[in-house]
C-alpha cells in the first residue's frame, strides 16, 4: 500500500457517522472548505448535478422544528422512493447497525417507545448547529443521485479532515414537500438526502459503537 493510500485509508477508518453534536456552530470558512473540497468527485458527463441548501443558526432550528412535527403527524413522502425492502445480507447488515446504536444508547430489545425517541433523533437533526439538504435535477434521475452518492461521501471525508463531523441523513429526505415549500427548493429538484454536520459531542454514548464492513470477498466478484 502506497503512503498516499495509507493516508486516505486512515481518514476512512476514522470518519463515522455522528449522531449527538456539540451546540457551537462551524466557522463559515471552514464550510466553504469541506464544499470545495467536496465538489471535486467525478459525476456523469461533469454535469455535477448536486445542490446543497445549507441551514445554520435559526434557520437550522425551523427545519429542525418543522421536521419534529412532520414526524410526529407521519406521512412521509419522499421524492426518490425508498428501497422496496432489505433481504439477506443487507437486511443482516442494517439489523447489526440498528442493534448496536439501541445497545449503545441503553435501549433493549423490545423497548418499542426508546427505539421511537431514538428514531426522533434524526428529524432533531441529532443536535446539529448545520444541515444541509442535498438535491438534484429530477431529469438527471437515477444517474444524478448516483453522482450525489458521490458528494456525500466526499463531504463526509472532507469534514472529518476538518475535524467536523457529519452524518448522511434519508429520513429527513422522506419529508421532501415540506423541504421543498420551507425552503424554496424548486420542484424540478429531487430531495435526497440531509447532511447533519458540526463538532461531535465525544462524550455521547451514540458515537461510541463503529459499524463494520464487509470482507473483500463478499463483494468483489473476480473475472480473469
Amino acid at each position: 500500500m502506497t503512503p498516499e493510500l495509507q493516508r486516505l485509508n486512515k481518514l476512512f477508518d476514522a470518519r463515522h457517522s455522528c449522531r449527538a453534536f456539540r451546540p457551537e456552530p462551524v466557522p463559515r470558512a471552514v464550510i466553504d472548505d469541506i464544499l470545495r473540497t467536496a465538489q471535486k468527485v467525478p459525476s456523469w458527463c461533469n454535469a455535477q448535478p448536486w445542490k446543497v441548501t445549507i441551514c445554520s443558526g435559526s434557520e437550522a432550528e425551523r427545519v429542525r422544528a418543522a421536521l419534529l412535527d412532520a414526524a410526529e403527524d407521519g406521512g412521509h413522502s419522499p421524492d426518490l422512493p425508498f428501497p422496496d425492502g432489505y433481504s439477506d445480507e443487507y437486511q443482516q447488515r442494517r439489523r447489526d447497525c440498528g442493534w448496536a446504536l439501541y445497545e449503545a444508547v441503553g435501549v433493549q430489545k423490545g423497548d418499542r417507545a426508546g427505539s421511537a425517541r431514538q428514531m426522533m433523533e434524526n428529524y432533531r437533526l441529532f443536535g446539529a448547529p448545520h444541515c444541509a439538504i442535498l438535491s438534484s435535477p429530477a431529469e438527471l434521475g437515477s444517474y444524478g443521485a448516483m453522482d450525489c452518492g458521490g458528494f456525500v461521501a466526499a463531504f463526509t471525508l472532507a469534514a472529518h479532515a476538518a475535524g467536523v463531523a457529519s452524518i448522511p441523513q434519508a429520513a429527513v429526505a422522506s419529508f421532501a414537500p415540506l423541504l421543498h415549500e420551507l425552503l424554496d427548493i424548486p420542484d424540478d429538484r429531487i430531495i435526497l438526502c440531509a447532511i447533519s454536520f458540526g463538532y461531535s459531542d465525544g462524550d455521547h454514548p451514540a458515537n461510541s459503537f463503529r459499524t463494520s464492513r464487509a470482507a473483500l470477498e463478499e463483494f468483489a466478484d473476480w473475472r480473469g
